[in-house]
């Protein structure tokens, strides 16, 4: 069993993930600072064309593709222990999630910093304190 502090994925996501074949893309992006709630499986890119537009697009199908058949085929928590760890992972996500810049920039742009902060501490990336 992983422990409470353990951010990794759980090894059926790994195993079906890494089957995946790697993909090259002409502008790759490095992680930001906050960018370690990330798995190794993040793409963080900036497709250069069409093809890699298409090429990225699919594999975000084949990402979801895979975690809906593995959410489908778990069972609804029970335990107040694994319910917290779940808890204190998204507390986690989005706590570093609020610290993403460039998302924060771009909404600011169209709807202002008081909405922008209130958008993002308690709708997009909220969590149960």
């Amino acid at each position: 069993m992983r422990s409470p502090c353990d951010r990794t994925l759980p090894p059926s996501y790994s195993q079906q993930l890494s089957v995946l074949s790697g993909l090259e893309f002409s502008q790759p992006r490095a992680l930001p600072e906050w960018g370690d709630i990330f798995s190794e499986f993040c793409l963080f890119v900036c497709p250069g064309d069409s093809q890699e537009e298409d090429r990225f697009l699919n594999r975000v199908r084949e990402f979801l593709t895979i975690h809906c058949q593995i959410a489908s085929q778990q069972t609804p928590l029970t335990s107040n222990l694994d319910i917290s760890k779940v808890l204190a992972g998204q507390r986690n996500y989005c706590t570093k999630q609020q610290q993403n810049d460039k998302t924060r920039r771009v909404l600011e742009k169209s709807f202002g910093e008081e909405w922008v902060d209130r958008y993002m501490t308690t709708m997009l990336f909220d969590y149960v304190a």
